[in-house]
Order: structure tokens, then sequence, then C-alpha cells
């Protein structure tokens, strides 16, 4: 009797399991289809991070058009080892998904790392992808107060009255100098503090002819003068709603505060034959000879290529960087301020780790995102020549420790100074205004004045824009 009992339960567990599925174990994964027509998907036991609108992360594709090195070189091989229990995927915009692409697929990403100042309207919102954290951030134990200011409250600008997300790190604006220029002419470099009518008495100096070489003195893009201006000016007046219509908008920027900001750069716009072409001519853009620019605001992570961070240098550029480099002695500081005395630098050109409401892994992303601004990852970040939000002793004195090529350059006026915070935000809307219009269109091309050129934009090619887009449905 005990033998048959034993021998029925034993028939009982062999069909019981014949009966399971040979892959019931194995994670379901949705394919994303996409324009390059490559195989991509995302499987449900994967915590999927997706980042978009930071260059550097771009520079590295495979064949497969896979873009995983770089992110993987900054901080993506810590991660993973931070958290040993969470597979993790990551992919970067275009290589090969987009937004639209994943959207279609069902795909939500877990983390999307992103330009809070002009995507969450543009992008995210749209997407569904982006709701306030303030008590999911709580819950975590995420205390926003020891980040940088101005960039959490770039965020909160955008946040229509919540927090959308969490700064990560930030693509500081510098100002580079050539040390070749500086030295050849006997004039002493910028440094930290340096005003703009430092700069302008600089910038007449080394804008001059030596034999059959021209030199200009001074390179400052307008368009991100105007959007990340240190004067903290806003153009948006407030209305009765944090998400108001777009026939609700009320847009000033002809007040005395914009025409000082403007007249600030349009007179290096006026030094003769220093002519604005684009500030990548510090190593070669449109000039035709390379080390010919004394001065140019820049990014770090132009910084990062231009000392020959390989890590940073897109595919196949690598040869005309190295011979281009041998016309420039990179020198670094922070950008001019606006008076002596202040240490007031551009607003922050941040980027920041948004968590969908939908996220499939909401609870790991939120202890991922406290990982990412904790002292370790932010040192990590700061060693790979990145400027981090969180500026504790530790992560500053890193700074480029793990990059041999930013070692031979004085880098300490990368953390100098304060980021301009936005302010009276309250009860607007943020759309990415046609600001390029005042410099690159009214003054460059239409030689007008900057009171001309900021009534003109006002008046006329704002509420022109504004209109074509709230006509083709947009609402940001």
């Amino acid at each position: 009797m005990t033998k048959k009992v034993r021998g029925i339960a034993l028939l009982a567990l062999a069909l019981s399991v014949t009966a399971v599925p040979a892959d019931a174990s194995a994670a379901a994964c949705k394919d994303v289809g996409n324009k390059y027509n490559l195989p991509f998907s995302v499987c449900d036991d994967e915590l999927f991070i997706f980042a978009a609108n930071y260059k550097p992360f771009e520079a590295t594709v495979d064949g497969t058009r896979q873009g995983t090195r770089v992110f993987d070189e900054v901080i993506g091989n810590k991660l993973r080892a931070a958290f040993p229990d969470v597979k993790i995927k990551y992919a970067t915009w275009d290589l090969p998904v987009r937004y639209e692409d994943l959207k279609k697929a069902g795909v939500t990403p877990d983390i999307i790392i992103e330009d809070p100042k002009s995507r969450i309207d543009r992008d995210l919102e749209p997407m569904g992808w982006v709701g306030d954290l303030t008590p999911s951030l709580q819950q975590a134990g995420i205390d926003l107060n020891t980040l940088n200011k101005a960039a959490v409250e770039l965020v909160k600008s955008r946040s229509d009255g919540g927090v959308y997300g969490v700064p990560l790190f930030i693509d500081e604006h510098v100002l580079l100098y050539n040390k070749k220029i500086f030295d050849k002419f006997g004039v002493r470099y910028p440094k930290p503090g340096t005003t703009y009518d430092d700069a302008y008495k600089l910038a007449k100096k080394l804008t001059r002819d030596d034999g059959l070489d021209h030199y200009k003195g001074y390179m400052q893009h307008p368009d991100q003068y105007l959007e990340f201006n240190q004067a903290g000016l806003y153009p948006f007046q407030p209305t009765t709603s944090e998400e108001p219509k777009p026939e609700e908008l009320k847009v000033s920027i002809t007040g005395d505060g914009w025409k000082q900001y403007v007249e600030n750069l349009y007179r290096f716009l006026e030094i003769p034959r220093n002519d604005f072409t684009t500030v990548t001519d510090f190593f070669k853009g449109d000039m035709s000879q390379p080390g010919h620019l004394a001065m140019a605001v820049e990014t770090l992570s132009r910084l990062n290529m231009y000392a020959g961070n390989e890590l940073f240098i897109e595919d196949g550029d690598e040869e005309s960087f190295k011979e281009q480099a041998k016309s420039v002695d990179i020198g670094v500081t922070a950008v001019p301020v606006l008076k002596r005395g202040s240490k007031t630098l551009y607003q922050p050109n941040t980027r920041a780790a948004f968590i969908p409401p939908s996220a499939p892994h909401k609870d790991q992303a939120l202890r991922i995102t406290k990982w990412l601004v904790s002292e370790e990852a932010q040192t990590e970040l700061s060693k790979q020549g990145i400027k981090a939000v969180l500026q504790t002793p530790a992560v500053v004195s890193n700074f480029g420790k793990s990059v041999p090529e930013l070692a031979k350059l004085d880098t300490s006026a990368v953390y100098w100074g304060e980021n301009a915070a936005v302010s009276n935000y309250q009860n607007t809307e943020f759309w990415d205004l046609p600001l390029w219009s005042v410099f690159r269109q009214h003054v460059l091309r239409d030689g007008m004045t900057p009171e001309q050129s900021l009534a003109v934009s006002e008046q006329q090619d704002i509420p022109g824009y504004i209109k074509a887009q709230a006509g083709a449905g947009k609402d940001w």
C-alpha cells in the first residue's frame, strides 16, 4: 500500500513538472521598433534607465547602434556594483530608440536622465512621464536641500508647483582661454572673479594681427548667454494658474534689466574684426585656422574633449582633435561676472533624474536615484570631469582625478562661485521661446540695437511663435 501511494505521488509530481512551460521562469520582454530596424527590447525584470540630451553619452556607438560605453564608464559600472541585486538596462536617445518608439511599444523607463529646462514641457509631460515626487522623495530619504540650490530651483520652476525630478550633474559653462595667445602678447590670464568689463578689455587687446595671423579675442554664444542668464532674468510674467493656456501667457523682455544684460554682450560683438562665428572656434569651428581664438565661454563636456579625454570625443574625431590641440594650450576659469565682487555664474546647465508615475520599478528607481546623489556617486562623477550637484570637500577635491588629461590643467575654478537661480516662476508655464532672435537675427543680421532687438522679439517673434505652436496643438 505504501509503495502504491508513493508511486502515485511521484507520478503526480512528474506530471506537475512537465505541465510547467520550459520558459516560465524567463522574464517577459517587449520589443521596441525603431527607424534603424535594429533589435531592442526591455524585459520586465530589468530596471530601465534612458538618457537624452547629453551629447557625451552619444560619443561612442558600436556597430549595432548601441551607445552604452560612456555612461557605463562614467557611472554605470559603479551603479551596477552598488546594486548587484538589480538588473539594469541602459540606453541613450536614438541609440537606437527614441521616446516615441518606447511609447508605441508600451515601454515606460524607470529613470529618465534629461534636461529639465526645456524638455519637461516639450517631451516628458506629453508622454505622461512626470509627476510630483515630493512625498516619494521624502519617503526615500532624498534631501534636495543638500544639492546645488540653483539646480533644484530650476527643476522646481518647471514642475507646476511640485518637484518632477532630482538634479544629478551640471554641464557647467566655463571660460576657456588659449595660454599661447596670452603669452605671445604678454597679457595676464583671466581668473575667477574676472568681470565682463575686464574680459572686454582683454578681448580688445587680443583681437589683433601678427603678420598673416589674425586673432580674435572673445566668443560667447548669445543664445546660451540669454538662456542661462546670470542676472536671473525670467521672461514670463505670473498668471493665475500653474498651467496657463497659451493665450494667457505674458512675456516681458524689454525692462531695464534685460536691456543692460543684452548691452553687456553687445559691446563684444562691436569690437572690430571680433565677429561672432561659433564658440567651437576655440579649437577649430568656422575659422580657417585652429588656435586663433583667445577666449570662449564653453561647457565642461567641451573641456573634456579639448583636453583629449577620448571618452568624450566622438568616434572618428580623435585624430583631428589631437592635431588641433597642438595650437592650443588650455586654461580654464569661471565665466566672467557681472560686477566686481560677484560670484554669480550662469544658471545651471543641469541634467536630472525623472521617475515616471507608471515606472514598473519605482521603489528600486528611488533607491538608485538616492545613490546617484550620494557622496559616493557624486564623487565618481566629479572624478570623471563632470560637475556634481552635491559639493562636499571630497566631491570637489576629486574633480578630474580619473582623467589623466585633466590632471595637466588647473581646474580649481570649476566649483568656484554660485549658479544664478531662476525666481518668480510661480503661476507661469515654460515655453522654449525663440530668444535666439534677439542676437542672431536682429543684432547680427538685421543690425539692430539691443533696445530694438528686444522690442521686436517681444512684440513680434515671441507672440508669433506662441500662436504658431498653439495652432499646432502644443501647450508647452
